[in-house]
């Protein structure tokens, strides 16, 4: 791993630690790089009301956008388990509103990255702020 990769890994996985979520025992942690070069971090909150909840991924945007950054370089979602913990079809779509099709997006669990992703890999032909200029 490469240390800005590290620097990434580390703050997902701490966000991860910090998770709630009683109910699907499934915590994720989630750090984005963004285009100041400042890491910000989010963790999944769970909520009794199933559909309230909040992704690791969405957290940290909302940490991004509350210190002043607004676009995404690249992305970590850190989860566990033997499937790959990709961002959910919302989060991909929150993704865009602040990341181009090229941004990165690393997928790790607990031993380390276990794939790289594009945003448009995931997300092809997305509908995003151009469509609206």
């Amino acid at each position: 791993m490469t240390q800005a990769l590290d620097e990434l890994f580390d703050a997902a996985r701490k966000a991860q630690a910090s998770a709630y979520a009683p109910y699907s025992r499934f915590r994720v942690g989630a750090a984005l790089r963004a285009g100041s070069g400042r890491i910000h971090a989010g963790c999944n909150v769970e909520n009794a009301a199933y559909p309230v909840g909040t992704c690791a991924e969405a957290g940290a945007i909302a940490a991004m956008l509350l210190a002043g950054d607004r676009t995404i370089a690249e992305i970590l979602v850190f989860g566990e388990g033997p499937e790959l913990c990709t961002p959910c079809g919302a989060c991909r779509q929150r993704l865009r509103e602040f990341g181009a099709g090229s941004l990165v997006i690393h997928v790790a669990g607990p031993k380390g990255p276990r794939a790289r992703f594009t945003l448009a890999e995931l997300l092809p032909h997305a509908f995003g702020p151009d469509n609206l200029s």
